[in-house]
């Protein structure tokens, strides 16, 4: 099956390259390296390094490759920087996408797979429960609005084009060639910072000093079997990839400190404009069993580690 992967050279979307080119497809990658990086690409994948908004060399690319399904991994996915910036938030996840759309229903594309977002899209997820995909969306930044509306968009292309889509709404993935260099990447942000020898800080979920928000960890492995399964068409609809399991900000520093085996300085933060308390989400039962957090944390440490700390 030839399979075309935007995002193909970042932290998700290069493991997805990577797991589909082991089951024998033919694969291509779009990828703008803003955030991806060369090294993370596979020697067998084809690769185009392309910008979304840019509607001609997108449309180009996929009327050469021919591609049965795209796989569709490629956002701005800071929320701090929809924020302030949710213009350029809204070119790149939206009218990128649309273009990406566009060329799929053009040249005769079969599927799209579309990376969505889980822990943005439920808003606060109360004390006790985990968002199911049945819940009302209550998105809470420009990051999360766009998401949502590629979503919508994939319903009207399904009924007005016959394209086929699979939406996967992520909980906080985590993982070996996470980027520590943003907001969003907690788990890496303290192994690189711990393994240098440097303070982590705990930003509040209330107050300075307590725990920490709460977050449903995932790990990358259990996100791209998600994906090789909705690309190969065995997964369908929306679906949630996530643990269920919460855990603290606190709980994920302890982790990394005790796969480590380092004596941290662990500094108190304020709350962070912005974030949301308590993001929990209720695991599709029909991706089998999740990499238990503290082993997730023990890979991750250990890649960072050979990797000198992410640099």
């Amino acid at each position: 099956m030839k399979v075309l992967v935007t995002g193909g050279a970042g932290f998700i979307g290069s493991h997805i390259v990577d797991a589909l080119l082991a089951r024998g497809h033919e694969v291509a990658v779009l990828d703008d390296l803003s955030t991806g990086r060369r090294r993370n690409l596979a020697a067998e994948a084809i690769f185009e390094e392309i910008d979304l908004r840019d509607r001609s060399r997108v449309h180009e690319l996929i009327a050469r490759f021919r591609p049965e399904v795209v796989c569709h991994q490629a956002a701005q996915t800071s929320v701090s920087v929809s924020t302030r910036e949710p213009v350029r938030d809204a070119e790149v996840n939206i009218v990128g996408s649309l273009h990406l759309l566009d060329a799929c229903v053009r040249h005769g594309v079969g599927r799209v797979v579309f990376a969505s977002t889980g822990g943005a899209i439920y808003g606060e997820v109360p004390e006790g429960e985990r968002a199911t995909p049945a819940w009302e969306p209550k998105p809470l930044s420009p990051y999360a609005c766009a998401k949502l509306s590629v979503e919508r968009y994939l319903d009207a292309y399904r009924s007005e084009h016959g394209l086929v889509s699979t939406v996967l709404r992520y909980a906080n993935v985590y993982g070996p060639r996470q980027d520590p260099h943003g907001e969003a990447g907690v788990v890496a942000i303290f192994a690189q910072r711990l393994i240098a020898g440097r303070p982590i800080r705990i930003n509040a979920r209330r107050e300075p000093g307590d725990d920490g928000c709460v977050r449903d960890y995932v790990y990358v492995d259990d996100v791209v079997r998600a994906n090789v399964e909705a690309v190969e068409g065995r997964l369908t609809g929306t679906v949630n990839v996530a643990t269920g399991v919460p855990s603290t900000t606190r709980q994920i520093a302890e982790g990394l400190v005790a796969a480590l085996g380092v004596t941290p300085t662990v500094e108190a933060g304020p709350r962070r404009a912005g974030d949301l308390e308590r993001s929990v989400l209720e695991p599709d039962p029909s991706l089998g069993e999740r990499m238990p957090l503290g082993e997730g944390l023990a890979r991750t440490a250990a890649w960072f580690e050979g990797d000198a700390g992410g640099a």
